[in-house]
């Protein structure tokens, strides 16, 4: 028996990473740029964008960032044209980029919250993919990959802005796999649990411990890198049979009872 050599390298493939500045878009702009793939970092946080870059770019890789605002539409089609300019093409989206604000269905914040967290979780995505779909067509290995949240496979008290967001990527994702995939253009999505970002970063140790403890069937909170591998895998050109899927990231939250 013997394995046709179906290649497990993005080297030299273009991926647009959308939050690119900080946690789980960060180690996923590093860890593609480690695996020789060029790299567009995009961001609104115009700080942390630009040490990413200057990481990158001192382990010699090739990257270039971009300052990004993901409720600006045209801001959106602009970059990306640009970044297809650049690198001479687009073969990869990841859409990380993601708030969380938390209301009471009843709270004088809720609509803004809920506004902002639909446009920048769902809306951003499907301008993202729209923008970046010409270029994909022209790809030999055309790949999206969408960052949901266990919040889509379940829920949370006060996040129901969060959650439903979530529930539209997972959503998007299958609907999208359906409608590209005669293109062979594959379109999954990850599910992260507790990891170690910016949004966690509030929460004291303690309770992240015990919430580990209690919830998580690997008794702890992930790494931002550990959720890029699951990312990668749904990149590679010998995952090309892949789509439509929604990947828990989560050490096991969504599958343990008790």
């Amino acid at each position: 028996m013997s394995l046709s050599e179906l290649s497990r390298s993005v080297d030299g493939y273009v991926v647009l990473v959308t939050g690119a500045a900080s946690g789980m878009g960060e180690a996923t702009a590093k860890l593609f740029a480690s695996e020789g793939a060029r790299v567009a970092a995009v961001d609104v946080n115009e700080e942390g964008l630009q040490r990413v870059v200057s990481d990158i770019e001192a382990a010699g890789k090739p990257v270039r960032g971009w300052t990004l605002d993901l409720t600006d539409a045209d801001a959106i089609k602009r970059v990306t044209d640009e970044i297809a300019a650049h690198f001479g093409g687009l073969d990869m989206l990841i859409n990380n980029a993601g708030i969380s604000i938390f209301s009471p269905i009843d709270g004088e914040e809720y609509e803004p919250a809920w506004d902002m967290t639909l446009n920048v979780l769902l809306t951003a995505h499907t301008r993202t993919i729209r923008a970046a779909l010409p270029y994909l067509r022209q790809s030999k290995n055309p790949r999206i990959v969408n960052i949901a949240s266990t919040e889509g496979l379940g829920a949370t008290k006060f996040g129901s802005p969060y959650t439903a967001a979530k529930h539209g990527v997972i959503g998007l994702t299958r609907s999208l796999a359906v409608e590209l995939g005669p293109e062979g253009i594959t379109v999954n999505c990850i599910c992260p649990g507790p990891i170690r970002t910016g949004m966690t970063e509030a929460i004291p140790e303690d309770q992240k411990q015990t919430y580990a403890h209690r919830r998580v069937a690997l008794k702890r909170y992930a790494e931002p890198e550990e959720v890029a591998h699951g990312t990668l895998n749904f990149c590679l050109p010998a995952s090309g049979f892949m789509t439509g899927a929604a990947l828990p990231v989560d050490g096991g939250l969504t599958i343990k009872n008790a």
